[in-house]
């Protein structure tokens, strides 16, 4: 266990090794006089058995001493568990996403968004590159926070149950479909700490990093400024025409993100659940599939509305029952 980098993994770690040691105290006691009575009183040394029945005050020690050990750990466990799920008064709020199989990020009411996904070379993960120490732990978008600022997590899923866990955080939290949860963190250090989906999740379950990169505050504010710029851009060229080139760089991104994981980065796919694209005569020549496809594709970018852009969420409420409506 990590002791982190935020206050509230550096108090789940002290009160982790407090009952450790606590425990480690009752085993060496009780397994002491166990193994001393053994020995001391064993037959071969014609040691003979006490005939006796109950004493009250001994039965009396042995519930009240373990009651007030167990009172002694609840209440400081009490309050660490307290302090964990108070996610209010944070001065951020970003929406995570479970989705298979990859992270969407998106900080709310501030038009940025983006989705994380692997980024190690498929010829690592078929064994045809040497790998490195983060193989299969790196990803195209961290998701940046500034350090000593509160932040506080929503999260969902798109589709099935996932877990957002990155233990240097002390974060780990499941996205469920139709459903929010929340979290938060405060940061005290700067750097990259990595993570990973923690509930199975279906075939790539094991491809689903989480990396958060914790920047000073000045360098997150300069980070998030350019990122809205770029939102801004992205937006303001929805209406204008591209020529085929840039059509097939941001093409060939989103395929990446999106598509490959199911349909293969060559497009060979998963027979029979996901068909090959590559060499499909049918979708070459078919206009209906065509058609088809470029409905699809336009869905995928589509997102579910999480209950009106989460406008009427309350900071003080920490889970939702309500139902996420379809689009």
């Amino acid at each position: 266990m990590p002791v982190g980098v935020t206050d509230v993994s550096s108090e789940i770690y002290r009160l982790h090794m407090t009952i450790f040691w606590i425990c480690v105290v009752i085993g060496l006691l009780v397994f002491g006089v166990m193994f001393y009575s053994l020995f001391r009183y064993r037959h071969s040394k014609g040691a003979k058995a006490a005939h006796f029945h109950e004493n009250t005050l001994v039965e009396v020690l042995w519930t009240a001493i373990p009651v007030l050990i167990l009172v002694g750990m609840a209440v400081p466990a009490t309050a660490t568990l307290k302090q964990m799920y108070e996610p209010s008064n944070a001065e951020l709020d970003v929406m995570i996403t479970g989705q298979q199989w990859r992270w969407r990020y998106e900080y709310m009411g501030e038009n940025v968004a983006f989705n994380s996904s692997l980024s190690t070379p498929r010829l690592q993960i078929s064994g045809e590159e040497e790998r490195g120490d983060t193989y299969l732990l790196d990803v195209d978008n961290p998701l940046v926070l500034p350090i000593n600022r509160k932040v506080r997590f929503l999260m969902t899923s798109d589709d099935v149950i996932h877990s957002w866990w990155v233990p240097e955080l002390a974060v780990k939290q499941d996205t469920v479909p139709g459903f929010i949860n929340e979290n938060w963190v405060r940061i005290n250090e700067p750097g990259v700490y990595r993570g990973q989906c923690a509930e199975l999740c279906g075939m790539d379950h094991g491809f689903m990093p989480i990396v958060v990169h914790a920047m000073e505050e000045e360098a997150f504010d300069e980070w998030f400024a350019e990122r809205k710029s770029s939102a801004e851009r992205e937006a303001s060229g929805v209406d204008r025409e591209w020529d085929i080139a840039e059509l097939m760089v941001r093409g060939k991104a989103t395929y990446e993100a999106i598509c490959a994981s199911c349909h293969q980065p060559g497009g060979e796919g998963l027979p029979p659940a996901f068909p090959a694209l590559a060499g499909n005569e049918q979708l070459i020549a078919d206009p209906a599939w065509q058609s088809y496809g470029q409905v699809w594709c336009t869905a995928v970018k589509r997102r579910c509305c999480l209950i009106d852009r989460l406008k009427a969420h309350h900071p003080g409420t920490s889970r939702y029952s309500r139902r996420v409506p379809v689009c």
